[in-house]
């Protein structure tokens, strides 16, 4: 029988830490126990969370959360220089970043520091410092909460997009688990990003490790980005925007210095940071809640905001930088 609690706290559950009520609660640790709660209760009104290290709660949630505690790791070797990892939902991925480079795996430290559970990283296809998950994924197994069906959905299926993918669209696809191909030998180092090579340079590492790249990239996160334990967030609030040739010719003309970089001939990502400390919020304090005071991306909660505070600062910033440069932001964060 399943435990499942009433009224129960939602504050250690999300990385706002903020202090809403879900109307019943339930810890899943197996995919029996899934599969058992959606035969049981398919009609009842449903939000599945990992490490909520990626929902802001605006209001008390009316219906049953269930926390996905899925936790195991294996490991299959491929060949001498590579090897298939397979790792269940409800781990900590940077927990599971550590544990592959102490394990000589690599492809995941660049991903170092990013906060939540294993089963976001696919929802997300989250990304950093020139690492994307798509890079070492090889599939993930998925429940479908419509046909009660366990699946595996290759690399193609998923639809992975920046910071996005098919189970961001279809809330009914629960991910399990994930499989990645990392490598265990002739690692390849990718430093060329935001500013590693020159973090490495200023330690004189000329031949830098899977675990000096970690170091350089957990150094320059920690540097610019507030924890989350000590002050209420959930990272980067809005997605960097992807605009056409047509549009940031008119950006450059309107804002010389606009940074920029071009993805392709027609698409060019603008850093929302830039947008909005340009548009005047960067460090912007409101008492319990503001912007952070280095990194602009960054919603904190100072203490005792709620959530429909941190949701209305939100909406002020989007309408000041779409108002200014014509750019409508997105949210990274889901709002419930």
């Amino acid at each position: 029988m399943m435990d499942v609690k009433e009224n129960y706290s939602l504050k250690k559950y999300n990385s706002f830490n903020i202090d809403v009520i879900a109307k019943e609660f339930i810890q899943i640790n197996s995919i029996k126990e899934l599969i058992d709660l959606q035969k049981n209760s398919k009609n009842k009104n449903k939000l599945f969370i990992g490490g909520g290290s990626n929902i802001l709660f605006t209001n008390n949630f009316e219906g049953l959360v269930v926390h996905i505690n899925l936790k195991g790791i294996s490991v299959k070797k491929i060949n001498e220089n590579f090897s298939e990892i397979k790792v269940m939902s409800g781990e900590n991925w940077n927990e599971l970043v550590n544990w592959c480079i102490e394990n000589n795996l690599g492809g995941l430290e660049n991903l170092s520091l990013i906060p939540g559970n294993v089963g976001a990283a696919p929802i997300q296809n989250i990304g950093a410092y020139g690492v994307e998950l798509k890079d070492v994924f090889i599939s993930c197994e998925v429940y479908d909460l419509n046909t009660e069906k366990l699946t595996i959905y290759n690399l193609n299926d998923c639809k992975f997009g920046y910071r996005d993918s098919i189970f961001k669209k279809n809330k009914n696809l629960i991910v399990v688990s994930i499989t990645m191909k990392l490598s265990s030998k002739n690692h390849k180092i990718n430093s060329s990003y935001g500013g590693i090579n020159d973090e490495l340079k200023n330690l004189n590492i000329k031949e830098p490790t899977i675990k000096d790249i970690s170091n350089v990239v957990c150094d320059i996160r920690n540097k610019k980005l507030p924890n989350p334990n000590k002050i209420g967030n959930a990272g980067s609030f809005f997605k960097n925007p992807i605009v056409n040739s047509k549009k940031i010719n008119w950006l450059k003309e309107n804002f010389n210095n606009i940074p920029f970089y071009k993805i392709d001939e027609n698409s060019y990502k603008i850093p929302a940071a830039w947008l909005i400390e340009t548009s005047g919020f960067k460090g912007k304090d409101f008492g319990n809640f503001g912007v952070h005071k280095t990194q602009p991306l960054v919603l904190v909660n100072y203490g005792k905001a709620s959530g429909s505070d941190i949701n209305k600062l939100s909406l002020s910033i989007k309408e000041v930088v779409n108002k200014l440069f014509k750019i409508e932001l997105e949210t990274e964060v889901n709002i419930i």
